[in-house]
Order: C-alpha cells, then sequence, then structure tokens
C-alpha cells in the first residue's frame, strides 16, 4: 500500500487534484468528513467544543454550527489552536485505523489522505510521501472571495491561519501548480500518479530478488 499525504493552501484547488486522484482509482480519505463525523452531536470531540465554546456553536438541531466557531476561531489564533488541540488526535485516530484497514483489505491500494493542515497537525508523519498543491496568493484570495463570499479581510484571515503555502511547497516531495488551466493540473497530477505507482512497483520487485 502507497499512502499519499495531500495538502495545500486554502482556495488553492486540493479538491480538484482529489477529485482527478480518485478518478485514476486512488482511494481518498477526506479529512473534512471526518473532522465533520468526530464532532457529531455527543461525540467526545463535540463535548468538548461546546465546553470550550458554549452553545453559542451551536444550531437548533445541536450540530456545530461551522459559520460561527469559523468566525471565532479565524480572528483569535489562540481559539484556532483550542480547537485544532480537540479536533486533530481525534482525526488521527480515525486515519490509523482506516489505514490499519486498508492494509489488511487491499494492500495494493494508493490511499491518499486529503488534509488541509497536514503539517500543522503532524498527519505527515502517516504518510509515504508528500504532495502540495500550490497557487498564487492572489489566484487564493480571488477564489475565496468569489466562492466564500468573503470580504478581503476575512480572505486574508482564512490564508494567514494556515503555514505558508511556500513553506509546505518546500517540504514536499511533490508540487502541483493549479495556478494555471484544468487540463495542466489533470496532466500534472496524472503524470505523478503513475510515477508514484510504478516507482512503488520496483521497491516491490526489489524486495522479492
Amino acid at each position: 500500500m502507497r499512502v499519499i499525504g495531500l495538502t495545500g493552501g486554502i482556495a488553492s484547488g486540493k479538491s480538484t487534484v482529489s477529485y482527478i486522484l480518485k478518478s485514476l482509482g486512488a482511494v481518498i480519505i477526506d479529512a473534512d468528513k471526518v473532522a465533520r463525523k468526530v464532532v457529531e452531536p455527543g461525540q467526545p470531540a463535540w463535548q468538548d467544543i461546546v465546553k470550550e465554546f458554549g452553545q453559542q456553536v451551536l444550531n437548533e438541531d445541536m450540530t456545530i454550527n461551522r459559520e460561527v466557531l469559523g468566525k471565532l476561531v479565524f480572528s483569535d489564533q489562540s481559539l484556532l489552536a483550542k480547537l485544532n488541540r480537540i479536533t486533530h488526535p481525534r482525526v488521527i485516530e480515525y486515519f490509523r485505523e482506516e489505514l490499519a484497514r486498508m492494509a489488511r483489505e487491499n494492500p495494493e491500494a494508493v490511499v491518499v489522505l486529503d488534509v488541509p493542515l497536514l503539517f500543522e497537525s503532524g498527519m505527515y508523519r502517516l504518510a509515504d510521501e508528500i504532495w502540495v498543491v500550490w497557487a498564487d496568493e492572489k489566484v487564493q484570495l480571488e477564489r475565496l472571495m468569489e466562492r466564500e463570499g468573503f470580504t478581503p479581510e476575512e480572505a486574508w484571515q482564512r490564508i494567514r491561519a494556515q503555514m505558508p503555502l511556500e513553506e509546505k511547497a518546500r517540504r514536499a516531495d511533490r508540487v502541483i501548480n493549479n495556478s494555471g488551466t484544468l487540463d495542466e493540473t489533470v496532466e500534472q497530477t496524472t503524470r505523478f500518479f503513475y510515477e508514484t505507482i510504478s516507482a512503488h512497483d520496483d521497491k516491490i520487485k526489489e524486495k522479492k530478488r
């Protein structure tokens, strides 16, 4: 089994690359979806969030109001750190369990850990190699404002809340430049995917000799 840690900056196009990899046959484990599971009403992380941030972050059905919580934590780095300390350990535990299951059931799979905060959370340690989806900050800003309706100030808050994208790119094994066209992104992602499979197969053959 080969495990790819996929990350990038907010609005850099990571979801697009994840979709392409899925279409190529990779198994995707999406940290955002896992994070939603671990904060469902009654779960330990949900209880900790309510205890820390109060009833103001709940919807009427007792689910977490992500918009309200987001505005709180992205305006205060200390609050964001508290939220991450609550959610990250639970997400990592889920990932470990899923990877163990995949190793038993589908040892030939290419598994992609789709994680926005791959480095910040320490989840990069679960991967065999790291891919970073890169985009120019101006492109990120424009995408956020158009997609989410953020003001420039709100968009910059979200961008600055993460590790600088240039730093992530320096720590990556592969960098996909997603500032261009979709066709260019598809070409890069497809080439990297098959190069990864080929290198993995070569290592297996070498071990069997």
